[in-house]
């Protein structure tokens, strides 16, 4: 997957110290399309989208809904949804329709974490019925309908995020060195979500974690002789191998046909970007690792969302929660390389050296 190839070269940057720790947030997004599909596939499992929420079991009396729409309004997510309901009796056989509505059925939740913090609900605030001219409809047994079989089942939709937080935490293990097991055990263990907010065009959920403290910046590393440049083109051989099948495969997961070209281009680019870094610098000039995942992060994370979009069910969450966790990367970089995050030519110099020492102790 695309994810696995950038968070490989992300890897290659990472190298490990001893810290304590902060707690940091990052900022996680999920587009309302990707709740309507949750909700399509948890309860509007008919024909069309449909949900039959209610009959009995002679066809004569039932409640639908139908054709769900999902945005924000004022801090709460509004459902729309059409509705058919009939009121009917069974009489010599056939049904007697008593009473027969089809309208909109309008339903404010507001998004709740439970006490773990790890499971999305959607309890009903408010629901309100409107005939097809927009005019609101009290109508007893209707309104009883919605209350007793619309409301509950609505309301327990829900989303599981302990398989998001699983996700951050592989593309994290990926990131995170592995000198220090125990540390980076802690930080994983405590990534928890929180501060979750409706928005007008998505839902907004913090997600925190312990970071370790500021520490000073690490001593510059010196540039490549030319037999270290040697063997790090022989080790840098099988990540290209890699990332170019990784490419391959991210392109079969969306419909854009620009989306492989853009993951080339990438590659190219990090090749460039690397042979760069691992050379003699300008003082003065931008470092060349540095900007190239700064660029790319940039390049990257809309067409990443657009994935997401198009992914059936929940399974656009892997692209959202996989932007999060390069995102808690990133700001654990910030930090000043606490944990041995150096994203640049020096921290490339570092982690490169290692990687070919290992290498030729295969």
């Amino acid at each position: 997957m695309s994810k696995k190839s950038l968070a490989a070269l992300l890897g290659l940057l990472l190298f490990a110290q001893n810290s304590s720790a902060n707690r940091i947030s990052v900022p996680l997004q999920i587009d309302y399309s990707l709740i309507k599909k949750v909700l399509v596939s948890q309860l509007y499992t008919g024909k069309d989208q449909t949900a039959e929420l209610w009959n009995d079991r002679h066809s004569c009396s039932y409640l639908r809904l139908s054709k769900p729409d999902v945005s924000g309004n004022n801090g709460l997510v509004k459902l729309l949804n059409q509705v058919q309901a009939q009121f009917g009796t069974r009489l010599g056989g056939q049904c007697l329709t008593v009473l027969e509505w089809a309208g909109t059925l309008e339903t404010l939740q507001q998004p709740t974490l439970d006490a773990e913090h790890s499971v999305l609900s959607f309890p009903i605030i408010s629901a309100t019925a409107y005939d097809p001219a927009g005019r609101h409809l009290t109508i007893d047994k209707l309104q009883d309908l919605i209350k007793r079989f619309a409301e509950p089942k609505l309301g327990a939709v829900k989303i599981d995020l302990n398989e998001s937080r699983n996700h951050i935490e592989e593309s994290l293990a990926h990131f995170l060195p592995k000198d220090n097991a125990a540390e980076v055990k802690d930080i994983l263990k405590s990534v928890k979500f929180g501060n979750i907010t409706a928005k007008d065009n998505n839902i907004g959920i913090s997600l925190n974690f312990n970071a370790p403290a500021k520490r000073a910046a690490l001593k510059p590393a010196p540039a490549f002789n030319e037999t270290e440049q040697a063997q790090w083109q022989a080790a840098w051989q099988q990540w290209d191998t890699f990332l170019s099948s990784a490419i391959e495969q991210a392109a079969a997961d969306t419909q854009s046909p620009a989306l492989r070209d853009t993951l080339m281009q990438i590659l190219a680019d990090s090749r460039a970007a690397f042979e760069a870094g691992l050379k003699e610098q300008d003082a003065g000039g931008a470092d060349p690792v540095r900007v190239f995942f700064t660029d790319t992060w940039v390049r990257l994370t809309p067409t990443l969302k657009t994935i997401a979009k198009e992914q059936p069910g929940i399974q656009g969450l892997r692209y959202i929660t996989f932007i999060a966790a390069t995102d808690v990367m990133y700001e654990l970089e910030k930090l000043g390389a606490p944990f041995g995050l150096d994203i640049s030519s020096d921290g490339l110099r570092r982690v490169a050296r290692v990687l070919i020492a290992k290498q030729q102790q295969k």
